[in-house]
């Protein structure tokens, strides 16, 4: 048996089981928790998403908006179990992000592992540093610039 000593908790609970029918029913979930970071010639975004099967992850880029969908589902209890504690929140998380325009948004890697999802997203090679050669003028002849 699992005791809690927490009163407050226990008064959210009972809250949240009065305005939501009851235990069972999937609570409002927060936002994935967040990294981005530059690693080399690509952006890297890392979702935390605990518990959620792969299957129910979805990855979409339209333009450069990036939206990123999953679904914690409950796990199933079986006959004559009864819910004595759920703090975990089911439902549907969505995170999306305006991704620049610098990225190449046709070569991003997903992958997930560990309940963390990693987006790899490459910067694209027109927003890449590159040298511009300058040419020299045939000598006598004189060099014009024009603004």
């Amino acid at each position: 048996m699992l005791m809690r000593t927490d009163p407050f908790r226990e008064i959210d609970r009972l809250a949240q089981q009065l305005f939501t029918g009851g235990a069972g029913t999937w609570s409002k979930p927060t936002q994935m928790p967040m990294d981005a970071y530059r690693d080399g010639d690509a952006y890297v975004i890392a979702l935390d998403l605990p518990g959620v099967d792969p299957d129910a992850i979805d990855v979409d880029v339209e333009r450069n908006m990036l939206t990123v969908k999953a679904e914690r589902r409950p796990t199933s209890t079986g006959e004559g179990v009864q819910l004595e504690l759920a703090e975990r929140p089911m439902g549907v998380f969505s995170r999306q992000l305006v991704l620049a325009d610098s990225l190449d948004t046709e070569r991003i890697d997903a992958s997930y592992e560990a309940g963390v999802l990693v987006l790899r997203i490459p910067i694209a090679e027109r927003a890449k540093p590159r040298k511009i050669n300058i040419s020299r003028a045939a000598s006598g002849e004189p060099r014009q610039l024009s603004s």
